[in-house]
């Protein structure tokens, strides 16, 4: 049986699904995910790991150190290049970050909260959702 959510990348190449309802959905202005997304910011949210499950595709990864010190795995579609989820982050063990836009249906979910906020543009405006200059506690 089909599960609850489901995504992939713009070529169709990767798909993946999850039951877990988006916690954490959060809006991240820190310079890594400025260069990842290619944007201002990018925004994602936490779902267990044993929940979400790759159903096409390999993944093409790639890890690195972020601003925590702990290694991350940025995943995306190696034929179009879409940025899909990220996992193995080392700050929160046993959580996949699916990007936001990686959805089939992402237009009811909304972030919960701004963060390295210290990084955002001074001329955009968001929503008033709770605010932190760095990655929250």
């Amino acid at each position: 049986m089909a599960k609850k959510y489901a995504g992939g990348c713009a070529c169709g190449a990767v798909r993946f699904e999850f039951d877990t309802d988006p916690g954490f959905i959060a809006d991240c202005y820190c310079r890594d995910c400025q260069r990842a997304s290619g944007g201002v910011m990018a925004t994602f949210f936490g779902v267990p790991e044993n929940d979400f499950t790759l159903l096409s595709g390999k993944p093409k990864s790639f890890a690195y150190i972020a601003d925590s010190g702990k290694g991350i795995d940025r995943n995306f579609c190696p034929d179009c290049g879409s940025r899909l989820f990220t996992n193995h982050a080392g700050a929160f063990p046993g959580t996949v970050f699916v990007m936001l836009g990686s959805l089939d249906n992402a237009e009811t979910i909304q972030p919960m909260l701004e963060m390295f906020t210290k990084r955002r543009h001074t001329w955009l405006k968001h929503p008033d959702i709770p605010q932190f200059t760095d990655m929250p506690s």
